[in-house]
């Protein structure tokens, strides 16, 4: 079952700003939910060199339609220079659950 529902991830530096990061695309009704997992540790290459940083991860669940407008809200609000936000596609899930994502979202 093909929908066209998206989750995007992307992880912020602490709880205190996925939290405010969270409330702001969901007040926006840009995402439907989003979930918060961590601390997690994160390796990435940035300023030259290996980092090795705790981060929180955000998982958005959005629609193709909210796509663009996330992306754009949470690069405009987020602290890092260069915020990790990737998209990828829902190829299927709980009907219902679908649904309500479509109906949770702006107009």
């Amino acid at each position: 079952m093909a929908t066209s529902g998206v989750v995007v991830l992307s992880t912020a530096p602490d709880d205190e700003v996925a939290a405010s990061l969270a409330a702001f695309v969901v007040g926006e009704r840009l995402a439907a939910c989003v979930n918060i997992v961590g601390p997690i540790r994160s390796l990435f290459w940035w300023d030259g060199a290996v980092q090795d940083d705790s981060e929180v991860l955000l998982i958005c669940k959005t629609d193709a339609d909210h796509l663009d407008a996330l992306i754009e809200a949470l690069v405009a609000e987020h602290p890092y220079d260069c915020p990790e936000v990737i998209a990828l596609p829902i190829v299927g899930g709980a009907v219902g659950y679908l649904r309500w994502i479509g109906e949770s979202l702006a107009g």
